[in-house]
């Protein structure tokens, strides 16, 4: 008896399982569907990013290997920007054709917005940008070739001045990862009491171009502004305070007036001048507090309507 109500509940679940599946596959199907098909439309539209560039990666790769993988890469991360979060960027005259500068900008949760700036610079300035990074990217398994062609350093400052005095641009966030983990959506700018980029500006007797993302918290979100992440980090050093989002919000990156070289002012007061720039920045270009919601119908505002 035992045995026969086994194969009795066998049966019926078999059935039910065959039933629910009957029932559910049509609608997985209508609703799977135009995904792929969203998905299929989108890499049709970034091919075409790419192939409107392809004589300009041609003679990219004619001069040298690394300057057309970097453009492929910059052609690839354009065409993401435009499609993801209808990227733009005002103000790019401000970033010199030749010659070097440092561009002081805000740090996202995740700085996905530097990358489309990063690939901006090499489209239509013809030239990279260095950039500093944390030391914990260095760590990364894997990372170490795609930093070394895209001129990222850990950032002492004499490595700074180097590249300055070279002739490169420069990017830095003085808020780095801790301006990363405990921003919001109120947008206060983490620098505590960081001069060092400002005295890497003064040595190297280059402008600073302050830049500011608009909608960049919105993108990315960090849970680092809870107690116990802030902790971890202040105690351990460690930056694991998990990030969420991914939201095709709008995107607009907005570079001030350069600040120039000026021998009779110091470090400290260098920074702050800087500070106030890149707040004056989100002050003038952002809600807040940022909303995820208005941020996404942005995307359908043609026109830039400042705050």
């Amino acid at each position: 008896a035992s045995n026969q109500n086994q194969k009795s509940y066998s049966h019926c679940s078999s059935y039910v399982l065959e039933y629910l599946l009957w029932v559910f596959t049509p609608l997985a199907v209508v609703f799977i569907l135009p995904f792929v098909i969203v998905i299929l439309i989108y890499l049709s539209i970034l091919f075409l990013h790419v192939y409107k560039r392809k004589n300009q990666l041609r003679e990219a790769y004619c001069n040298n290997l690394w300057d057309g993988a970097r453009k492929t890469l910059a052609t690839l991360w354009d065409g993401h920007g435009a499609i993801w979060h209808g990227y733009e960027i005002h103000g790019m005259e401000k970033i010199p054709d030749q010659g070097a500068a440092l561009i002081v900008y805000y740090h996202g949760a995740i700085p996905i917005d530097y990358y489309y700036f990063l690939a901006n610079v090499i489209i239509q300035k013809g030239r990279p940008c260095h950039s500093v990074a944390d030391h914990l990217l260095f760590k990364i398994p894997g990372f170490k070739l795609l930093l070394e062609v895209f001129s990222v350093i850990h950032g002492p400052q004499e490595e700074c001045v180097r590249a300055l005095r070279s002739g490169h641009l420069l990017g830095i966030s003085p808020g780095g990862v801790r301006e990363a983990l405990f921003s919001d959506e109120t947008y206060p700018l983490v620098w505590g009491k960081r001069t060092g980029f400002a005295q890497v500006a003064i040595d190297s007797q280059v402008p600073v171009i302050p830049m500011f993302t608009q909608n960049v918290r919105e993108g990315f979100r960090s849970l680092g502004t809870l107690r116990f992440f802030r902790w971890l980090y202040e105690r351990f050093r460690l930056p694991i305070a998990p990030v969420y989002g991914g939201f095709p919000v709008k995107f607009r990156t907005f570079l001030g007036d350069p600040i120039p070289y000026d021998s009779n002012i110091n470090a400290a007061e260098l920074a702050e001048k800087v500070q106030r720039a890149v707040q004056s920045l989100i002050d003038q270009h952002q809600q807040i507090p940022g909303n995820i919601l208005r941020a996404l119908l942005e995307r359908f505002h043609s026109k830039h309507k400042e705050r």
